[in-house]
């Protein structure tokens, strides 16, 4: 297991100091075993377990895309990228966990005013998650607005001292993402499901909470209070680099899991290590894999270079970028497939390739992901949506 510098094993320090995201990489390749361990317990109790939520925290992984003025990595795509897969890696739902607090609380960095910002990151181990679809109502009252609404998926609020939702204000119709203190939110446990158990995305609701404008931001924003140019991607395409970067590092461990059980039955009657058609297949499954791999962090390449020159995204990236996150996750698809009916019976049986089989049809259910999203994409790259653009999910 890698050493964790000072900086980063520190609970005090990891509050207050700016952390590389090299430093933070290092740090999360180190909890591997720890990570690992847990995996299975995860899925039984639909939550992660403390001591990894801890040395997540510790590590910094959660202040991946917090920017650094806030003593976040403030990682580039590419950067946070290799932080999801790795700790995706290691347990699906530890890896899904992760991604859904850091981009959350980055946000909230990133467009608070300085004032609201300040406050909101003195709080202790920071954490906020919560969900951003289907929009509940903001009432404009003095001072702020009165929120309600039910809403889905709320991954790693179990984990998290505040709740990041959207809701639409109902005088001007503006949507807005307001954060809450967990405490004043009621929590549904209903997250019972197939796959990602281990992320209790539980379901939740708020009734006429009030909640200052200052802790409140327009779901549009695109332009940073605090932070650089990673934040002007908007919070559709920092989704794309969560889930892209997910879909890799599941995939990823899937055919080393399914490599090592074949070598480990090898010169048995029979063994897929003999099998011409296995190793064929085997090919064709790590070319997809490396295929995806290139054609989302290529993609991603060039919209950084185009960001930190000061120049926009443009339509075409922004497309490119929604369709490479659909390939990964038809990739995974496939090697999951793959992967489960190799395993045979072991596979299907409780242990580690039937919980990560089951994770990954949870992670395929996404929006970010959908039929629609590809549609949509077909349709710009073709020409056929002269004029439209991309709206979180929806290309209008």
């Amino acid at each position: 297991m890698s050493e964790m510098t000072d900086t980063i094993s520190s609970p005090s320090t990891a509050r207050s100091a700016a952390q590389a995201a090299a430093q933070v990489l290092e740090a999360v390749e180190g909890l591997h075993d720890l990570v690992d361990e847990h995996g299975a317990q995860n899925d039984r109790d639909g939550r992660i377990a403390e001591p990894v939520v801890e040395a997540l925290f510790q590590a910094g992984a959660m202040g991946t895309v917090t920017p650094r003025e806030l003593g976040g990595a403030e990682a580039t795509p590419r950067e946070a990228m290799d932080i999801y897969r790795t700790l995706a890696y290691a347990d699906p739902s530890t890896g899904w966990v992760t991604m859904a607090i850091a981009m959350a609380t980055g946000l909230a960095g990133a467009f608070f005013e300085k004032d609201a910002a300040a406050e909101l990151f003195a709080t202790p181990r920071l954490g906020i998650a919560g969900q951003g679809t289907r929009p509940g109502k903001a009432a404009p009252v003095e001072g702020g607005y009165r929120v309600s609404g039910e809403w889905q998926f709320a991954s790693g609020i179990k984990h998290s001292t505040h709740l990041h939702t959207a809701a639409v204000d109902t005088e001007t119709g503006q949507p807005r993402f307001f954060i809450v203190p967990v405490d004043e939110v009621d929590f549904i446990e209903n997250w019972d499901v197939l796959g990602l158990r281990g992320t209790g995305s539980i379901d939740y609701s708020l009734t006429d909470v009030f909640v200052r404008e200052s802790f409140s931001y327009p779901t549009l924003s695109t332009e940073p209070v605090t932070g650089g140019w990673t934040f002007r991607i908007g919070i559709g395409n920092l989704a794309s680099i969560n889930h892209g970067a997910w879909g890799l590092g599941v995939a990823r461990r899937l055919l080393d899991e399914l490599s090592a059980f074949v070598r480990d039955r090898a010169g048995r009657p029979g063994s897929l290590a003999d099998s011409t058609s296995f190793h064929e297949q085997f090919a064709e499954a790590e070319m997809q894999l490396r295929s995806a791999h290139a054609l989302l962090y290529s993609t991603w390449e060039e919209i950084e270079e185009k960001l930190s020159a000061g120049e926009p995204m443009g339509i075409r990236l922004e497309t490119l970028n929604r369709a490479a996150l659909c390939n990964v996750t038809e990739v995974m698809d496939r090697i999951a497939g793959f992967v489960f009916r190799s395993g045979g019976t072991t596979a299907l049986r409780s242990g580690t390739l039937q919980r990560i089989y089951r994770d990954v049809h949870g992670g395929t259910q996404h929006i970010s992901s959908s039929p629609m999203i590809l549609q949509s994409a077909g349709r710009q790259l073709a020409g056929l949506a002269e004029g439209q653009k991309w709206v979180h999910f929806q290309l209008v």
